[in-house]
C-alpha cells in the first residue's frame, strides 16, 4: 500500500488528500465527502500503525478550497486542515480561509 512496510512513525504525520477530479477544476468535494475520505485515511493509518498514531495524524483536505467552503470543510471531525491552492495567491481570499481555520 501507500505506506509500505518500512515506514515507522517517529514524529508528526501530515497527509494531504485531494481528489484527482478536483485538481485544477474548481470543483470541490462536499463536506460529507471530504469527511468520509479523511476518515478513511485515518482508519488506514490506525490499521497500519495504531490508534494513537491515527489520532495524532493531521489530515488535510485539498481541492478548490476557497473562502466560501473553507469553514464548512474545516468543521468536519476528520478534516484537520486544508491545503489551499489558487486561493493562496489572493491575499484577501487566503486571509478569509486562515480566519476560518482559527475559528
Amino acid at each position: 500500500g501507500a505506506f509500505g512496510n518500512k515506514i515507522v512513525p517517529t514524529g508528526n504525520i501530515y497527509i494531504a488528500y485531494e481528489p484527482v477530479w478536483a485538481i485544477g477544476t474548481g470543483n470541490t468535494a462536499t463536506p460529507d465527502d471530504a469527511e468520509s475520505a479523511c476518515r478513511f485515511v485515518r482508519e488506514k493509518i490506525a490499521e497500519r500503525f495504531d490508534a494513537e498514531t491515527s489520532h495524532k495524524a493531521r489530515i488535510l483536505y485539498g481541492g478548490s478550497v476557497n473562502p466560501e467552503n473553507a469553514e464548512e470543510l474545516l468543521s468536519q471531525n476528520n478534516v484537520d486542515g486544508v491545503l489551499v491552492g489558487g486561493a493562496s495567491l489572493k491575499p484577501d481570499a487566503f486571509l478569509s480561509i486562515a480566519s476560518s481555520a482559527i475559528r
